[in-house]
């Protein structure tokens, strides 16, 4: 069964061993409509074993393959350019429909037989919605800090401290009260900071409740250099269960942290990886930007590679290390949690 989700609708087509489409392709409302989905794979399967293939857009299929998955289901996650690839290896040039697509995800797991399989961990589904949470609070409370900085420019001709710490804060308000604005500008800037403090006491009160779930899950992970609670958090919440990953290579190349070979007339030569997960390769980047003042090994490669390969192909070679090591230290971490729910694959 291969999906091709969105938002509000998704898209199921069914193919058989040999890559041929079964039947008309099904429009569903996913994870809401999922009785109706079962009945109709129950139908069009006779029977047979089902293995739910669905386009690795996580961030809009999570709640149908979470669904999927609870409901018995087997589920695996199809990367889109393994789904392009086999589009355009069947259709006609430049054709491109959700149907279509469906089918192509259906067939990218045939062709390549080895698809990450879809786990739950009812910690790690909590982690990452308050991981989601605190990263949206955070990014709320920058941009009134940034509003009212523009404002005290404005206004006060003054540029104010960090306004996300209380010490900030109370500097602006004590240089209000000397300015002696209009009522109701000064109202404007103590609703604003008003704000500002609100969404830092519930970014404190969600980074607290991560360091309580991450320390239990991540102890060894916690003790590389320039990984914090909520680095760790970041990491779990995007990766999950780690042993999807068979080896350290491929969390490289799912964080963006492999190298790119771009040899040319003899010249071998390598250059940094702008795809993969991003906020994965954030994390990675800021540890190594850590390590390089707090870790004696990370400076002295960094010192001794940036005469050689410049600053960032430097920290290209520190970063892919240091996913050596987070890679052996989450699956020393995994094998100290439960069991997740998960379902093996059926053989092809």
């Amino acid at each position: 069964m291969g999906i091709d989700p969105h938002k509000r609708v998704c898209y199921a087509a069914v193919v058989d061993t040999a890559g041929r489409r079964i039947g008309p392709v099904h429009k569903t409302a996913g994870a809401r409509a999922l009785p109706g989905l079962l009945e109709w794979a129950r139908r069009r399967s006779e029977g047979a074993e089902v293995l739910w293939a669905i386009e690795d857009g996580r961030g809009l299929a999570r709640a149908l393959a979470d669904a999927l998955l609870l409901a018995g289901q087997t589920v695996v996650w199809v990367p889109a350019r393994a789904m392009a690839a086999q589009r355009r290896l069947h259709e006609r040039t430049g054709a491109k429909s959700d149907a279509i697509d469906a089918v192509a995800v259906a067939r990218a797991h045939l062709a390549a037989g080895a698809m990450a399989t879809h786990r739950i961990d009812a910690r790690v589904r909590l982690l990452r919605l308050l991981v989601d949470s605190r990263a949206d609070l955070v990014q709320r409370r920058t941009q009134v800090a940034n509003r009212l900085i523009a404002w005290a420019h404005t206004w006060l001709e003054h540029t104010p401290g960090d306004l996300t710490r209380p010490r900030g804060r109370a500097a602006l308000e004590a240089t209000l009260d000397a300015a002696g604005l209009d009522a109701r500008v000064r109202e404007v800037f103590t609703e604003a900071l008003a704000e500002a403090a609100t969404l830092s006491g519930r970014i404190t009160q969600l980074e607290t409740r991560i360091r309580g779930l991450v320390e239990p899950l991540a102890p060894h992970l916690l003790a590389i250099p320039g990984i914090g609670h909520m680095s760790a958090a970041v990491l779990i919440g995007e990766i999950g269960d780690i042993t999807r990953f068979p080896r350290a290579a491929t969390l490289a190349a799912h964080t963006g942290c492999a190298p790119v070979p771009v040899s040319s007339s003899g010249r071998e030569r390598h250059r940094l990886c702008r795809g993969g997960n991003r906020r994965l390769n954030s994390v990675v980047h800021i540890a190594a930007v850590v390590q390089r003042r707090f870790h004696a090994g990370a400076a002295a490669l960094l010192q001794r590679l940036e005469p050689v390969k410049g600053k960032r192909g430097a920290y290209r070679v520190l970063k892919r290390h240091l996913i050596d090591v987070i890679y052996r230290a989450m699956v020393a971490d995994r094998a100290g949690w439960d069991p997740p729910t998960t379902k093996p694959h059926p053989t092809n």
